[in-house]
């Protein structure tokens, strides 16, 4: 179950932000951003959605390096709201399980697909990395990173059938690095894809889209992370 660290450092949501633009993707309103070319990433974000100012962000760096970028609004205008007592995170994941995120995210690959896109990575952040996960079991994708994931379990590794990247943090109880060993132990036994795990030292669950940008040095394992997902995606879908 989802803990407080899942929660942390909440964005302040901007439904204007981004350098994109909002359409209907496979039954969701979705930010996109970069040319509809041969290659997309597809982004399944954290608990706290499509708007957040620092998750478009980089969704725009990713399509500034080539790529078309979707962000679906998974949670159909109900993200997770941190101060309201009356639905705490286990409540909110009754309505927004990552099985029904499952299920959404199909149609958005299969109208990605109808655009004449031709291969396709993921995007998971903390609640999405259980999601993209579930579409490499079924082949849907051709690449994936994980951000600081939730949910996510050794069995779920054995079944991925995409090349992957994990990046984790030190100080992170969803994902600490005991489990992501594991999940690093699991992929170098699996010869057909190539797994890559990193854990990022001194850094907390959430880094790479919950980070203050007045502070340099959370600015920098940001970038650094982001630098990594994109020389995935450039590797493996380029």
């Amino acid at each position: 179950m989802a803990g407080p660290q899942c929660c942390s450092n909440p964005p302040t949501l901007n439904p204007s932000s981004g350098a994109g633009h909002l359409e209907e993707l496979g039954g969701l309103t979705t930010y996109v951003t970069g040319s509809p070319d041969k290659l997309a990433v597809l982004f399944i974000t954290d608990v706290y959605g499509f708007e957040a100012p620092l998750l478009r962000k980089l969704a725009d760096k990713v399509a500034a390096a080539g790529f078309f970028v979707v962000a679906p609004d998974f949670f159909k205008g109900d993200p997770f709201v941190p101060d309201d007592a009356n639905r705490p995170i286990r409540v909110w994941l009754q309505d927004h399980g990552p099985e029904k995120g499952f299920d959404d995210a199909k149609p958005v690959v299969e109208a990605l697909k109808n655009k004449g896109i031709s291969a396709i990575g993921a995007v998971g952040i903390c609640w999405g990395a259980k999601v993209v996960v579930d579409l490499t079991k079924v082949e849907l994708i051709q690449a994936a990173v994980l951000l600081h994931p939730s949910f996510v379990t050794v069995d779920d590794i054995k079944g991925v059938k995409a090349h992957i990247s994990v990046l984790g943090a030190e100080i992170d109880h969803m994902s600490p690095p005991e489990l992501l060993k594991e999940f690093e132990e699991v992929l170098s036994a699996k010869p057909e894809v190539d797994g890559f795990v990193k854990i990022f030292p001194k850094v907390s669950h959430g880094w790479t889209v919950r980070y203050n940008m007045e502070d340099e040095e959370a600015v920098k394992c940001a970038d650094e992370a982001h630098g990594d997902l994109l020389a995935w995606f450039t590797k493996y879908l380029k």
